[in-house]
Formats: C-alpha cells, sequence, structure tokens
C-alpha cells in the first residue's frame, strides 16, 4: 500500500489532536513524514508510522519497540514509551487514526480533483470494491482497499494512501453496530454512496434487521443534493432509503423500474452473461467472468456509479470483463482434475450469501454429474441462527444437492433439519473437523462432482477449500 502524503510532525499532531514528543529521537517538529500507516509492527518499514492501538485480547504498545527497530519515523500511543523515535500521545489512538485519515482526505480533495466512492450492505462490498476498482483505474488514478479493510481501522487506513494525485477513493464502509458507517461517511464523504444489500449477516452484532437497516442508511442520509445515491431497487429494505437522502437517486436491480438493470441473465460454469441497460437507452452485453448470479446485482452497482462519473459505457464492460474473480476464497473456481470442480466461498457467509451459493452450485451442474456442498456455519446472527441453518438445510434439499457435509458443532442443526426430509434423495454427512471433511469428500468425489466450499470466516473452510482445490488440480 502506498505511504501517506507527507506531513510534518506538528501537522499530524495538529490533525490527531495529540501531544508531539521527540524525546532523544534528535527529530523536529518540521520533519516530514510520507511513509505507509499500520497498526502491525509486522508491516512497519524505514520511515512508516505505527499507531499502537489497544485490542481485545492484546496491546498494540507491547509492539512498539519492534515498529521503531524496523524504521519507524513516528509512533502514535496512547502513553510515552521509552523510545528514541518521535511519539504523538493521543487519548485514543484508533481515534486518532481516523482523525488523521480526515485530515488527509480533506488535503487531497481541496489539491484537486478526488472523487470519492463510499460502499456498504450486508454483502458484496468487497466484490463491487473490486469491480468499481477495476472500472476506475482506467480513468485516472484510484484508491482502493485491500481485501475486506472497511472497519473503523481498515477504512482510514486505506484512506491514508491517498495520494495527491489520486483520482478516486472507493472506500469499502463495514459496520457491526449504528453509528459507524456514519463515522466513516465524516472521514470521506462520498461523492456517491451505494448501499448493496441489508440482510441478516451480523445482525446478531447490530441487535436485529431494524438496526442493521438504520445503520447501513447512514451510508446516504447525510450526502448533499450534489452527491448521488445508488440503491438496491430490488431490496425491500434498500429501495426506500430514497426517502431518507436529498442526493440524487440512480437504482438499480433486475425489475423493469430500475434505472441500471439487468435482462437476459445466463449463469454457467464460465461465469455469468447478461444485458446491461443505463439511463438514456444504450445497452450492452456483458460477459462476466466473475461466477455466481449473484454478483450480477454487484455488477450492476458499479455501472451505476460509473457512469455516474461519466465513465463510458463501453469502457464500463470493458474493465468488467477483465474480472475473472472477485477475491481470493469468494466464489473461486479450482480443480479440474476428471472434470472436477471445486468452487471455494468460504471467506464469509451470511444466509442471503449461503443461498445464492448453493443455487449458483445448482445452476453449473452438468446433466448427469453430482453436487456436493460442504458447509460450515453462519456465525453473528443471534437469535437468527436457529432458524437461518434450518432453512439453509431445506434450500439444499430442494435444490437436490447430491452429497452434503455439515462441519462443526456450531452448523449441526443444517444437518438434522436435511436429514429429517425423508423424501431428499442426496445425503448429508456431520463432521467435526476440516480434516474430516476433507477426508470425506476426496473418497467421496466422482469425475465430472462439482464440490461448493462455504462457511464463515470463522469456521476456517477456506483453508479446506483451497487444500481440495489443489487435491483435485
Amino acid at each position: 500500500m502506498a505511504g501517506m502524503i507527507a506531513l510534518t510532525l506538528r501537522e499530524i499532531a495538529e490533525a490527531v489532536g495529540g501531544e508531539l514528543r521527540l524525546g532523544a529521537s534528535g527529530g523536529s517538529p518540521d520533519t516530514r513524514v510520507d511513509g505507509t500507516v499500520t497498526t502491525d509492527s509486522r508491516e512497519v518499514g524505514p520511515g512508516d508510522v505505527f499507531f499502537a492501538k489497544r485490542g481485545e485480547f492484546d496491546d498494540g504498545h507491547r509492539f512498539a519497540p519492534a515498529a521503531a527497530r524496523q524504521g519507524a519515523a513516528l509512533l502514535v500511543v496512547e502513553h510515552g514509551l521509552d523510545l528514541p523515535v518521535p511519539q504523538i500521545v493521543v487519548a485514543d489512538s484508533v481515534l486518532a487514526l481516523g482523525e488523521l485519515a480526515t485530515s488527509v482526505v480533506a488535503r487531497v480533495r481541496a489539491a484537486g480533483d478526488l472523487k470519492i466512492v463510499g460502499v456498504t450492505g450486508s454483502n458484496g462490498k468487497t466484490t463491487t470494491k473490486n469491480l468499481l476498482r477495476a472500472v476506475l483505474e482506467r480513468v485516472g488514478p484510484t484508491v482502493a482497499a485491500r481485501a475486506s479493510y472497511n472497519n473503523e481501522v481498515g477504512a482510514p487506513i486505506t484512506m491514508l494512501s491517498l495520494e495527491q494525485d489520486t483520482r478516486f477513493l472507493v472506500a469499502e464502509m463495514g459496520a457491526s453496530g449504528v453509528g459507524e458507517i456514519a463515522r466513516l461517511v465524516r472521514m470521506a464523504r462520498p461523492d456517491i454512496g451505494i448501499v448493496l444489500k441489508v440482510g441478516l449477516a451480523h445482525a446478531g452484532e447490530f441487535g436485529g434487521i431494524e438496526q442493521t437497516v438504520l445503520a447501513k442508511s447512514e451510508m446516504v442520509t447525510d450526502l448533499l443534493p450534489t452527491d448521488v445515491a445508488v440503491l438496491n431497487l430490488d431490496d425491500p429494505r434498500v429501495a426506500p432509503m430514497a426517502e431518507l437522502t436529498t442526493a440524487k437517486v440512480v437504482t438499480f436491480g433486475l425489475g423493469a423500474g430500475a434505472d441500471v438493470r439487468a435482462t437476459e441473465v445466463v449463469v454457467h460454469a464460465r461465469g455469468t452473461e447478461f444485458t446491461v441497460h443505463v439511463p438514456g437507452g444504450e445497452s450492452a452485453r456483458v460477459r462476466f467472468g466473475v461466477l455466481g448470479e449473484h454478483h450480477v446485482m454487484n455488477a450492476l452497482a458499479t455501472v451505476a456509479a460509473s457512469v455516474e462519473l461519466g465513465v463510458p459505457l463501453t469502457e464500463v464492460v470493458a474493465a468488467l470483463e477483465t474480472v475473472t474473480l472477485a477475491e481470493r476464497w469468494r466464489m473461486q473456481v479450482m480443480g479440474g482434475r476428471d472434470g472436477i470442480t471445486v468452487i471455494n466461498d468460504a471467506y464469509n457467509a451470511s444466509p442471503d450469501s449461503m443461498s445464492a451459493a448453493l443455487k449458483t452450485l445448482a445452476q453449473v451442474q452438468a446433466p448427469g454429474t453430482r453436487t456436493i456442498a460442504v458447509l460450515g456455519e453462519m456465525s453473528e446472527l443471534g437469535e437468527f441462527s436457529g432458524e437461518e441453518h434450518d432453512r439453509i438445510g431445506l434450500l439444499a434439499v430442494r435444490l437436490g444437492v447430491s452429497q452434503l457435509v455439515v462441519v462443526g458443532q456450531g452448523a449441526r442443526r443444517l444437518h438434522i433439519t436435511t436429514i429429517n426430509e425423508g423424501s431428499w434423495d442426496g445425503e448429508s454427512a456431520y463432521v467435526e473437523t476440516a480434516d474430516e471433511a476433507y477426508d470425506l469428500v476426496v473418497a467421496a468425489a466422482r469425475p465430472g462432482d462439482t464440490v461448493l466450499v462455504k462457511s464463515s470466516n470463522s469456521a476456517g473452510l477456506r483453508h479446506l477449500g483451497d487444500r481440495l482445490g489443489e487435491w483435485f488440480s
């Protein structure tokens, strides 16, 4: 990730409202710093800035000496440390990180033509962010988060990699509670705010679906009349957000009423094809290499935002067609030996994304072949956990999955629900560990089978998907 724009130690201290202590460092308040900003001491290199963050299980101050040894130019700490490196002492290092990001975004915006796109939703944020990056970097210098850097730490770190000539910032904004997206929006007020979907992902943390809706709507409530709110017209929880903003509203979806819509959607093992229609009557056929019909919605959101930013539709489509993988461990196609395909989609799982993955598994199944679904727990669902695991089990039955492998105690209810469906021709097996699941699938797979691995990140099945993909490659 690129370093921060050059600021003096004095300017950084003023931005974060902290006390600059030079101590024995031999530095000056006018010393300029332009290194990478990080909270991970293992990533620190010469000239970088290390924020010592207190965590749930550890304290970043313990690693400040390592950051100093590795050449950090500045430490931002909550109490002074006996180290020969300039330090800025603040009350809360995470809040200070956000304040520095706010200052840097404002400086870059004032000096140039920076446009900011904010992306939120229960599913699809990272995919949409990656698609937007693929489109916008064709037009000008673009900064977008790596992986899923979308929380109170990851989002500002992304913002702090802006350079003076950055033309576009794509800010992925996640949350686990009301007020968190609003805080990120205050750091980098979007010119375009996208809300993809509101589902049960993290509903347990939010305290219910109504709180989730409230949190996600923070993306658009403070947009200005000159800004644009890009909203999913097909989602009954997102579409009403049009009434909460003074911004111009552009909708996307599969229905005829959407401003940006898709028709003639075809899903196959090589990806998805569809025709995209935009305001003004222009349309184009898209041969999208990302597997799964649900990713069409992410592509439509990308089209809507990009066209609003002035990117010609032909350029948008050309960029979309270069993307073959949304992100590692997200509908990642692997394998190939004996015609066995492994779809590793085990980075995250919510009821919506689990349903979408199972439907894709059924859609890409070739006649005369079998499907195997290796499913782990959907975490952070709170009171909805039991019924949602039941629903996924029933969906697997309805879709005719040939072999179900349920992994871990947290997903066991899914297995029980499935085997209680007496009319199902398939089979379900329950195992405790990923190693047991690996052995079972390796023994059970037949030529031509398609294997889906899907779970929440906490279940750790993404590495199982990698192992299966390597075995069958």
